[in-house]
């Protein structure tokens, strides 16, 4: 029979060998963007060399009904897969090796130590390829990499496992062992630990940050590799949705011809037109770290799409992957790409997304592998997806990190960046331009100096000034300038009531036919809802916050469009979800104070295709407003009202110098912010994830890679608020609830998980003092599993879902509905 790795049925099984073959042939292709190839052949070719031992096949047979369960010699094994350790032999042996093989090298010191790290890298991206990457340093939580190393040869079956494996195997890793790989390896590490960019010194902590940056990319041409030849070899059909070429001149010609078709037929048309033109002439540039500072409303969308198939052409890139904030702009711009690059008769789409609200349905087999790895032309996803895919947890993410090398990065309304993430994005980021191949482009109308920081030994932004894309930002505002800014803010600081506000609304609605109000929490967004809804007749009054679910919040806004297309009167009271990058044309809008880069996307939603000659946004100050627990708002509002607009005029904060200043300011009182400091209760100490990823100078470790991987991973959450998910029942969410429930009695395991899927759409975030004022009220049920015991799963009754406000902690009708 042979040493088997995976087993479908009796008939079909695959062996070992050729398990590890593709998985490092494809860590081959993988590794090979950065030059090193042999380093991904080998990991992938090792990486299951534990599952030679006798132990490990009699596991799996015995697990996959090949032998007897029942046998005598076969009740001492353990029944769980995890606890057969086949992935630190294959570590060891790399280990030993390498190290012997240096041994015999003439190296200097420099040279020996890097060829310790070489591999220590090599060995832990083996060890760790099941769970994610370990921690390096021991501490009391973690045994550390070298544990692993020195585990026996009876728990590891090296030994067994060198008498065993195929010939080819072991010839093979011999040869890249003793092949150019290690001197390889030591040149990569020292480019890595020694590059300049943009005249910013690498700092001794920056540089570990890199080291362990190009360890996460080797992991991830390991990960990918390992899961790809495991699920092509269960379902075979996947192999022909894998490794497609893109043809990016098909790509320019379509974008070019979209162009050529856009009519120009007010002034406006005629300065989006000279961005696009200007983005195509910069996309023969070379790669690096690019800024795109372009105001609102001056064809963001389609320009940067034009610079980044023109670029992908030019440079011979493999894809171009948007950034965006939110998933209710991932829909509005893939929308409007594929109305640019898809046809009828293509052979693959060109655009995928990746968010969680995405249907299901509309989901194709290859769109459903691409989510796995993100191998697509054109990849949009989420800010939280992409820190996730670089710092999470496990396995599932890290293996999308290799796609981000040969890429365009466009990282849309980069000014959402959150703030404990700025330095762990920033070293990032410079690590892939700098040797992964990447291109990255900073895109907004606000741009936040992340090349300017305080601290910028801890992780300063790459980027030049000659990297941005428009040649005379200042000039593009003057020409692009729609609104003013109005300031109303009370002199006594007395704050406007919700009176005022409600009798401010509507006057503007009845004087320049729409309005947007912005407001800073939802409970303001709620009260000045509803009192202008009952102060006013007209029907065309809207609520829009994450108290909705995102189908609810996607059909307001729809209607919202159509009839600010039609000039049919419009007043909406919104949260800031409507500020980065949605695409709504109001002739007014009245904003909460806030930081001056809020105040200017609440402005690009006022006069956005310039209607008017000027439209107006008037910043004022409600009273009793509940803002301790907003930190980014509180620090912004500080900023704004004793430094912005005591140096410039209200009608002038819009402009770069101002925007630059009040993050000079805002940036300044938040420095300590952003490296992403930790509770004592994570590593005992005032410690943060950055010095984890980096020289982790509170752990005691000797070897030449000091960083506590799965520690920091742990602790890392691209959104760090404690929240709980709760399912409600927006129209069709109430019969999805339904079936659910009812599945969680004859569990039928495929279509549970699809649904789950589904109601993603239907699902609102409460944070914990809303989620006990639910369950007090007894609002939400759960779900009970297949055993009759708690899912963890919450439903909201239907009484407590409003269509007008969302999600309420009061009953909003006398009609009940159960559901299980």
């Amino acid at each position: 029979m042979g040493f088997i790795a995976h087993v479908v049925d009796k008939n079909n099984t695959q062996s070992v060998a050729t398990h590890l073959q593709e998985v490092a042939e494809w860590a081959k292709q993988f590794s090979n963007k950065i030059g090193l190839g042999n380093a991904g052949e080998l990991i992938g070719l090792v990486h299951d060399f534990g599952k030679y031992s006798e132990c490990f096949q009699k596991y799996i047979q015995r697990e996959t009904g090949l032998i007897n369960p029942d046998r005598d010699d076969e009740q001492d094994l353990p029944s769980q897969k995890g606890k057969i350790d086949h992935s630190t032999a294959g570590a060891q042996l790399i280990w030993s090796s390498m190290i012997e093989f240096a041994v015999k090298q003439t190296l200097n010191d420099e040279e020996r130590n890097l060829a310790i790290t070489t591999a220590q890298i090599l060995a832990l991206c083996v060890a760790s390829h099941h769970g994610g990457l370990i921690d390096c340093a021991p501490s009391d939580k973690a045994k550390g990499f070298m544990a692993r190393i020195e585990k026996s040869d009876q728990d590891t079956h090296l030994s067994e496992c060198k008498q065993q494996a195929d010939s080819e195997i072991l010839v093979r890793a011999d040869e890249l062992l003793q092949s150019e790989l290690l001197s390889n390896m030591i040149d990569a590490l020292k480019s890595i630990q020694s590059v300049t960019q943009a005249d910013i010194e690498l700092t001794q902590a920056t540089a570990a940050f890199y080291t362990g940056m190009f360890t996460k990319f080797l992991f991830s041409c390991l990960i990918d590799a390992d899961r790809i030849s495991s699920a092509d070899f269960e379902l075979p059909e996947n192999k022909a949705h894998r490794d497609l070429s893109t043809n990016w001149s098909t790509a320019c010609d379509r974008v070019e011809s979209f162009i050529s078709g856009l009519k120009v037929t007010h002034d406006i048309d005629t300065i989006r037109a000279d961005i696009s033109n200007t983005c195509k002439q910069k996309a023969y540039d070379e790669q690096g770290i690019k800024s795109l500072t372009v105001p609102t409303g001056g064809g963001k969308t389609y320009a940067s799409l034009r610079y980044a198939v023109h670029h992908a052409k030019h440079h011979k890139l493999d894809r171009i992957i948007y950034i965006i904030p939110f998933t209710s702009i991932i829909d509005q711009n893939a929308r409007a790409i594929k109305k640019v690059l898809e046809q009828e008769g293509d052979e693959h789409p060109w655009v995928f997304e990746h968010h969680s609200n995405l249907e299901p349905e509309q989901q194709t087999w290859r769109s459903k592998l691409v989510c796995e790895n993100w191998d697509a032309p054109i990849v949009l996803t989420t800010m939280v997806q992409f820190l996730e895919t670089i710092f999470g947890s496990g396995t599932r993410g890290i293996r999308r990190l290799h796609q981000l090398a040969n890429s365009v990065l466009i990282f849309d309304e980069i000014q959402s960046l959150p703030i404990n993430c700025v330095h762990l994005f920033n070293n990032a980021v410079n690590f892939l331009a700098a040797h992964c191949g990447t291109t990255a482009v900073m895109c907004t109308a606000t741009q936040p100096l992340l090349n300017k920081l305080r601290k910028p030994e801890l992780g300063q932004l790459a980027l030049s000034p000659e990297n941005e894309i428009m040649p005379d930002v200042s000039k593009l505002f003057d020409d692009l300038k729609r609104v003013e800014v109005v300031n109303k803010i009370t002199k006594d600081n007395s704050g406007w009531s919700v009176e005022q506000l409600t009798e401010f609304a509507l006057t503007q609605l009845n004087e320049v036919g729409s309005c947007l109000v912005v407001v800073n929490t939802k409970k303001w967004a709620e009260r000045l809802y509803q009192a202008c809804a009952y102060n006013s007749d007209t029907s065309g009054i809207y609520h829009l916050s994450t108290a909705q679910c995102s189908t609810h919040r996607k059909e307001i806004l729809d209607e919202i469009r159509q009839r600010l297309d039609d000039d049919i009167p419009t007043l909406c009271i919104s949260t800031q979800l409507i500020e980065a990058g949605v695409d709504v044309d109001f002739a007014s809008a009245i904003r909460f104070v806030a930081g001056l880069d809020s105040i200017a996307q609440s402005a690009g939603r006022c006069n956005r295709n310039g209607k008017q000659d000027l439209g107006y946004v008037y910043l004022v100050d409600p009273d009793k407003e509940t803002i301790d627990s907003l930190e980014d708002i509180k620090v912004g509002q500080k900023v704004i009202q004793d430094q912005i607009l005591s140096e410039f005029q209200s009608k002038d904060i819009l402009l770069p110098q101002a925007m630059t200043q009040y993050f000079e300011y805002y940036f300044h009182r938040r420095h300590d912010c952003m490296a992403y400091s930790l509770p004592k209760s994570v590593t005992g100490g005032d410690d943060s994830i950055l010095n984890l990823l980096s020289l982790n100078s509170y752990a005691t470790c000797n070897l030449p890679m000091p960083q506590s991987f799965k520690t920091a991973s742990k602790a890392f959450k691209a959104i760090d608020a404690p929240t709980r998910s709760v399912l409600v029942p927006y129209k069709d969410g109430a019969d999805k609830i339904t079936e659910l429930c009812a599945l969680s009695k004859t569990f039928d395991a495929k279509r549970y998980k699809a649904l789950l899927v589904e109601l993603q759409k239907y699902s609102v975030n409460v944070f914990d003092n809303v989620w006990r004022q639910l369950v007090d009220e007894q609002a939400v049920v759960q779900i009970e599993d297949e055993w009759g015991n708690g899912s963890g799963i919450y439903y909201l009754k239907q009484e407590y879902y409003s269509e007008s406000l969302g999600l309420c902690t009061e009953p909003v009708s006398s009609m009940g509905f159960q559901y299980c």
